[in-house]
């Protein structure tokens, strides 16, 4: 199966700001929760936020939650992950995935495979 693709990512001065972007083809994203994970060089990939079907529920990690926002545009078909007062160690790459369900923000069986990612580097 085709995997999402993300973009949006860059780099930023700590403090600042990045919207990424997850969109795919060939399904309706609003029909499957959907998980951002990233993954820090030399880190283990983690669980960043995770929204439901509908947006009904979303759930963040601690180390982001009121940081980052994730939202649905649907007409879009695409899924964003606002992403304020960006920190050092927010540095990674980032990846969006749909989940057969959010398991809190930890992956969850998923469709497809893992995309490219988009990478964000927060540094002065």
């Amino acid at each position: 199966q085709v995997p999402l693709v993300e973009s949006g990512g860059g780099l930023v001065q700590p403090g600042g700001s990045l919207r990424l972007s997850c969109t795919g083809s060939g399904f309706t994203l609003d029909d499957y929760p959907i998980g951002w994970f990233r993954q820090a060089p030399e880190k283990e990939r983690e669980g960043v936020s995770c929204t439901n079907r509908g947006d009904n529920h979303t759930v963040y990690s601690d180390s982001v939650k009121g940081r980052f926002t994730i939202s649905r545009d649907n007409a879009k078909n695409t899924v964003y992950l606002q992403m304020n007062s960006l920190k050092p160690e927010d540095t990674a790459v980032y990846y969006c995935v749909r989940q057969a369900y959010c398991s809190g923000v930890d992956l969850a069986p998923f469709f497809g495979s893992w995309g490219q990612g988009t990478q964000v580097t927060v540094s002065s």
